[in-house]
């Protein structure tokens, strides 16, 4: 989804609310290293508030999974919280949006504020025993007789 911004650059007071999901099918064009298992839920607001452009968002997602540990299959939901500061033109600030052409591709700046929110180490859960390294039974599941 693209915003155009202009009137929330030039008037102070504006705003837009935004409520779009990203489809699993353009997720994946997009997105090779993840496997979404549903749409992207994205529902926020952009506005102007005393001259300064903030746009704040949700992000709602489930994503299929292999636990890195005993590499069982399983969904796991997730929901973020972002808030961005806009800018016209060029800045070499790295903690402000730069909006070029009035216009905010919502889409990409969502898919990429989800991705850096994951985490580094998918487990299935937080106790997860993963495999016996000689036999690979899983141990979640039960003892193995290795020694």
């Amino acid at each position: 989804m693209l915003l155009e911004m202009k009137q929330l650059f030039d008037n102070i007071g504006e705003h837009k609310d935004f409520d779009f999901e990203i489809s699993p099918d353009e997720l994946k064009e997009r997105v090779f290293s993840v496997d979404f298992a549903s749409p992207l839920a994205v529902k926020g607001q952009a506005y102007n508030r005393a001259g300064i452009v903030m746009v704040d968002m949700n992000c709602s997602f489930t994503l299929s999974h292999s636990c890195d540990r005993c590499l069982a299959e399983f969904d796991r939901g997730y929901s973020f919280d972002f808030s961005h500061i806009c800018m016209r033109g060029q800045s070499s600030n790295d903690e402000h949006i730069i909006v070029e052409d009035n216009t905010l591709d919502l889409n990409e700046l969502a898919i990429s504020d989800s991705l850096l929110q994951l985490p580094t180490k998918i487990l299935c859960r937080e106790d997860c025993r993963g495999l016996c390294y000689v036999c690979g039974q899983n141990l979640n599941e039960g003892e193995c007789d290795c020694s």
